[in-house]
């Protein structure tokens, strides 16, 4: 299955919150890639959950549509002057040909490596039900509280509670303006691919927990949360997200992704996720090309020295 990460229209939104995009479709072989910036003037090429590869259209021989994506990949990267080149492949099939294609497992994934997934399909108490029993509880204790749900269009005080989220769990955030412009993806009209849903939980009207979901096909993605923590008591994160669930059953979707788990990174988000029941679904992980040794050992030592997991 195809990911946003690698749609015309995620591309599109990188490319507006400035980063250079390239994207090559030839063979059978579709990539978006996506060049970060390093400091010192380095910086490395990105393929979020790809490449993307038609084996069926490859039928007459894999190695060369393969060899000739992999020659274009070191070609760009030597004109832009990367020092590696990331790929987090959505398949276990694909990831095993770029292994094939001088690509070395990497131990930093960009994106989960892991994810929790709800099957929509089922009534609301059959998913009540599989919840851990705990969430249950916590629904019920959001209710007592007056928690109510509402759908917004304002960020400005999801991206204050994020910042704030961000500094207590120890996460990195995105620019202020790279959430503007999610949560104002779905306006733009010539997109019609993805589709972007701001929930806020208030106590008493003040923001107590948020979340950015976005909509693709027929899967929503948890992409970004906060909560305040100072209020953590009236359990807001359990109607919140109860909501989303029945918000995007009543839109069709048929699956809920949770977006991440980690146990060792985020272990109280971990737990949360876990306990509304889905199914675990592992990603074979990231896979970088190296250009220049040097720069990419260095970059490495700085990783583990500034983020130690």
């Amino acid at each position: 299955m195809s990911s946003f990460l690698q749609s015309k229209e995620w591309l599109d939104f990188q490319r507006s919150v400035g980063h250079e995009v390239f994207e090559y479709n030839k063979e059978g072989i579709r990539a978006g890639i996506i060049k970060h910036p390093l400091p010192l003037g380095k910086n490395y090429l990105y393929i979020p959950h790809g490449p993307e590869m038609d084996l069926n259209f490859m039928s007459g021989g894999i190695k060369n549509p393969v060899n000739n994506f992999t020659s274009y990949l070191k070609n760009l990267a030597k004109d832009n002057r990367s020092i590696f080149i990331k790929s987090e492949p959505h398949e276990d099939s694909i990831a095993q040909l770029i292994v094939n294609a001088d690509f070395k497992k990497s131990k930093k994934e960009l994106q989960p490596k892991k994810t929790v997934i709800l099957d929509l399909a089922l009534g609301e108490d059959a998913l009540l039900a599989n919840t851990h029993h705990k969430t249950r509880y916590n629904i019920k204790v959001s209710e007592r509280y007056g928690i109510v749900v509402e759908e917004k269009k304002d960020v400005e005080p999801f991206i204050i509670m994020l910042n704030r989220t961000s500094k207590r769990d120890g996460f990195h955030t995105h620019p202020a303006n790279y959430y503007r412009k999610l949560v104002s993806l779905s306006e733009n009209k010539n997109n019609n691919q993805l589709d972007t849903r701001l929930f806020v939980a208030e106590y008493n009207g003040k923001p107590a927990a948020a979340a950015l979901i976005l909509i693709s096909s027929d899967i929503g993605y948890y992409l970004h949360g906060a909560s305040d923590y100072n209020i953590r008591a009236v359990m807001a994160p359990y109607a919140l997200h109860w909501h989303v669930i029945k918000f995007l059953k009543s839109k069709n979707i048929k699956q809920y992704d949770m977006w991440g788990i980690d146990a060792k990174r985020w272990p109280g988000v971990t737990r949360f996720k876990l306990g509304w029941g889905g199914q675990v679904k592992e990603y074979p992980g990231a896979f970088d090309m190296v250009l220049s040794r040097f720069w990419y050992m260095g970059y490495n030592m700085a990783r583990r020295i500034l983020s130690p997991f």
